[in-house]
């Protein structure tokens, strides 16, 4: 079953933000875009080449009004001692967010219940809370900041107009697709 258009459930988790510990809820989520950006866990080895990636991009996500939500099913206290014990973790400025019970793993069904951990997966959450583009990937596979850009860009693109497509490998400012009513038939 397709994920698209889901709605985000209520949620309240713990997060490492900022050097303190804050709750994140559903209603911090609307009136933006955002990223849910799930990885099976702390002090591993894929995981922060992939989350150093993100914080290395995290000023051009900012500046198209998208936040960063990383998440694993780690704790807050233990985002605070990797971010404390790694310089690549010390690089995040984006909430960590603690999903000890896996509610939001499950919410975004990504939750791997014999191991306790999510997959890797990428979800672009609209400002109205409904997920309009997402990836999971096995463990062992890391992702693309600059992709996961490009694909936001187009998603926010397409909100704004809606009779306007974006091609492959579509960057802002390139050409887009209007779909002709004529040719829908046939495609």
């Amino acid at each position: 079953m397709s994920l698209i258009q889901k709605e985000v459930a209520d949620f309240h988790v713990q997060a490492y933000h900022g050097g303190e510990f804050k709750e994140v809820r559903k209603e911090d989520i609307l009136g933006h875009w955002s990223v849910f950006f799930f990885y099976p866990a702390d002090f591993t080895f894929v995981c922060p080449t992939e989350l150093e990636d993100l914080a290395n991009k995290y000023e051009e996500f900012q500046k198209i009004g998208c936040e960063i939500y990383s998440v694993s099913c780690d704790s807050h206290f233990v985002h605070k001692a990797w971010h404390d014990a790694s310089k690549t973790i010390q690089k995040i400025q984006y909430p960590m967010l603690a999903d000890p019970t896996g509610g939001l793993a499950r919410d975004f069904d990504v939750m791997i219940e014999s191991a306790g951990m999510a997959e890797r997966g990428t979800f672009i959450v609209n400002p109205e809370g409904k997920i309009v583009g997402y990836e999971v990937i096995a463990g062992n596979v890391g992702r693309n900041a600059d992709e996961l850009l490009r694909r936001v860009q187009a998603s926010q693109f397409v909100a704004e107009h809606g009779d306007e497509v974006c091609p492959a490998k579509w960057q802002p400012g390139a050409a887009t697709l209007k779909p002709s009513l004529d040719l829908v038939g046939l495609l």
